[in-house]
């Protein structure tokens, strides 16, 4: 994989880095959140905060998946710190998902 976005937030202390084999809008990327202050240290299990899927437009795809009773850790709207639209939902076993959208 190769990073093809790495974005500090000095304001919200986190830097964000987007890894994949192609392009964020060209196939499926990963991002990785590192918080500055987290208070315990980063070991296996919990290295990482959660996974991210882009979608077309995330207040449907929350609607969708409203409909199919999903539970939403932070409904959708604006990022803190940013201007991209976000959502975050938990799987079946409470791990968290991110929503977002493509840049534009």
């Amino acid at each position: 994989m190769k990073v093809h976005r790495k974005t500090e937030y000095p304001e919200g202390r986190f830097t964000n880095t987007f890894v994949g084999y192609v392009g964020e809008d060209e196939g499926t990327n990963l991002e990785l959140t590192y918080n500055w202050d987290q208070p315990e240290e980063y070991n296996k299990g919990n290295a990482w905060g959660h996974l991210a899927l882009k979608v077309t437009d995330v207040y449907a795809a929350s609607a969708y998946l409203k409909e199919q009773g999903v539970e939403f850790t932070k409904e959708p709207s604006p990022m803190k710190n940013g201007t991209r639209i976000l959502a975050f939902i938990k799987d079946p076993d409470g791990y968290v998902i991110e929503l977002n959208e493509p840049l534009s």
